[in-house]
């Protein structure tokens, strides 16, 4: 039994678990999430019979007094090869780490790794029926017409980290959606904005931004994550949240590595495996 654990935010969490539960699966062995035995209880994963507080407290407890051998994938330059042995010749262990990344595999499983983080129909139900009623008044339209784009605007410990390179204003983000309006002028833009500013309203961009409709529903972390996952495009700064809404339906995803508009062209738009294998 291999027991993934790890720190940090629930996207974080979910890849670093996924690259685990990828190794394990091509080499036989079964794998299961300490954090999501306990925390971000919102997907499909958190209900199967190999996750539960019992096994996180197991393995937590066995790791501590030493029952169990840990992996520690913590720093970018540590031992792979060396580790990857360790994880062979026991057949119990903890992985733990940012850096434990089998991208290769990861990718061969995406759809096993789809499926376990399949968002609860509590948490999806009402999104659908918010962004459905947003775009109630555009329904006669035929679907080709209607690009919905979903807009990342992360705040918060943005301001820290990576020294607040990442962390835009307003106006960065408004003339982003300008941009890529002015690139769809055929299309009706629905714009759906996620974020954890909670001073952030839509009128103050839709004001600023009079060829798009904006929509902020508000939701919590897994709903703004399903909401961003139903749309056709996404933006955002480098974060693990908007890179794991991709993921569900391979989404074109405009990273936003400069407060530069001019640079999202629609090539910038990149699918997940591009993004995935080129995390910050």
């Amino acid at each position: 039994m291999m027991f993934a654990r790890d720190k940090s935010q629930m996207c974080n969490n979910l890849l670093q678990y996924a690259h685990v539960y990828a190794w394990g699966r091509e080499h036989g062995r079964k794998v299961i999430s300490m954090r999501f035995s306990y925390k971000y209880q919102f997907f499909h994963i958190c209900h199967t019979s190999l996750t539960g507080f019992g096994w996180y407290l197991l393995a937590k407890y066995a790791a501590a007094i030493g029952l169990l051998p840990t992996a520690s994938f913590k720093h970018s330059d540590c031992d792979r090869e060396a580790l990857e042995r360790k994880m062979l010749r026991h057949r119990h262990i903890v992985v733990s780490g940012w850096n434990a990344r089998w991208y290769d595999l990861f990718l061969k499983y995406r759809q096993e790794i789809v499926d376990l983080f399949t968002l609860d129909e509590k948490f999806t139900a009402p999104v659908k029926a918010k962004m459905q009623e947003a775009e109630a008044p555009f329904s006669l339209l035929p679907p080709p017409s209607i690009l919905r784009l979903g807009v990342h605007i992360r705040r918060g410990d943005y301001a820290q980290w990576a020294d607040g390179i990442y962390y835009y204003e307003d106006e960065v983000y408004v003339r982003h959606i300008n941009r890529f309006a002015e690139q769809h002028q055929d299309k009706t833009i629905h714009v759906y904005l996620s974020t954890n500013d909670g001073q952030v309203t839509a009128e103050h961009f839709q004001q600023r931004c009079p060829q798009v409709r904006i929509h902020h529903l508000q939701g919590s972390a897994p709903e703004d994550l399903f909401m961003l996952s139903e749309c056709d495009c996404l933006i955002g700064p480098p974060s693990t949240f908007s890179l794991v809404a991709a993921m569900y339906r391979d989404l074109p995803l405009y990273r936003m590595d400069s407060a530069d508009e001019n640079k999202m062209t629609p090539e910038a738009f990149r699918l997940f495996d591009y993004w995935f294998r080129n995390i910050i």
